[in-house]
């Protein structure tokens, strides 16, 4: 599977990523984007706005690419990484970009 090059843009130029997840708006800062396992491509990321499942609207999810609708790339950016962050995920098999 090819890498993503809306979600690989985000990641370097650090914006945001608007989506629908599990059938609720989400966006998200992402940190880390690669494969996780049986092959699916997955984002690490801090949602800053949006509820989930756990009516939560901010903290840290994986999301996977299979699941996500509507990817926008958003003109807002974020300035580092946030607290919390661990280069090299352990969850990914294969890294294709990360802040």
């Amino acid at each position: 599977m090819i890498p993503n090059s809306t979600i690989v843009t985000a990641i370097k130029e650090k914006k945001c990523l608007s989506f629908m997840y599990d059938g609720y708006s989400r966006v998200v800062e992402p940190h880390c984007y690669g494969i996780i396992t049986a092959d699916h491509h997955a984002i690490v990321g801090y949602q800053i706005r949006g509820l989930g499942v756990h009516n939560s609207n901010e903290h840290w999810h994986l999301f996977v690419l299979t699941k996500i609708s509507n990817l926008q790339l958003l003109d807002e950016t974020f300035p580092k990484p946030r607290d919390g962050y661990k280069k090299g995920d352990k969850r990914m098999n294969t890294i294709f970009c990360e802040l």
